[in-house]
């Protein structure tokens, strides 16, 4: 059983950071902030593991998917503007393999259990769930690709996002949640849906100031 007081201590740091996080980045400080971003990221899935309920190779086989599914479609969007539409990552995202973080791949997955969960709280209908998920993650890209370029994490061509960038975040997303369900992993809906609440603030944040 999990013990509270980790929960606790999760939820207390990981607003400890994405606070921290928004008022650095709005200050004279914002590029070393902004340099951070990379362990902000790794943060998320250091609480995700130590709330698991029990971690053994069962979850990384799971985490996998979202992992490589997004490696496999970032690499064909950026080298081959497929999917999403024409765009490149810059340089805060850290450490690249054929133009693509390996950062962004472990946002891939960090966003599909935290989204899952969210909908697996919202719905018990199995196709419903994956379909929620799909949806809970294309929603969070919306305000994601606002304030990206702003970031130095990616650009599209011209500025521009296209339509069809948002619905092959769906469909891609979707079908991430869909396999990564059926090992039903027991991660800890109350820090899931911490993280998620306050990665949409920080990234709401930026639409104002």
């Amino acid at each position: 059983m999990i013990s509270k007081y980790k929960v606790y201590i999760s939820i207390f740091t990981i607003w400890l950071f994405n606070v921290s996080g928004i008022l650095g980045i709005l200050s004279s400080k914002s590029d070393w902030f902004l340099s951070l971003t990379p362990l902000n990221l790794m943060l998320n899935l250091v609480f995700i593991l130590w709330n698991l309920e029990k971690i053994n190779l069962r979850f990384f086989i799971a985490f996998s998917i979202p992992f490589f599914i997004g490696f496999l479609v970032e690499f064909l969007g950026v080298n081959y503007s497929l999917f999403f539409g024409t765009y490149e990552y810059g340089e805060n995202l850290g450490y690249k393999i054929g133009g693509v973080p390996i950062m962004i791949c472990i946002n891939w997955g960090v966003l599909t259990v935290i989204t899952s969960d969210l909908a697996q709280k919202i719905s018990k209908n199995t196709i419903l769930k994956f379909l929620l998920g799909g949806l809970l993650m294309m929603l969070l890209d919306l305000i994601i690709e606002v304030t990206a370029p702003r970031f130095d994490f990616w650009e599209f061509e011209n500025g521009v996002v296209p339509l069809k960038n948002y619905i092959a975040w769906f469909v891609i997303a979707a079908i991430a949640h869909f396999f990564y369900n059926r090992f039903q992993i027991k991660s800890n809906k109350t820090v899931s849906i911490q993280i998620l609440i306050a990665i949409t603030l920080f990234f709401s944040t930026f639409l104002f100031f």
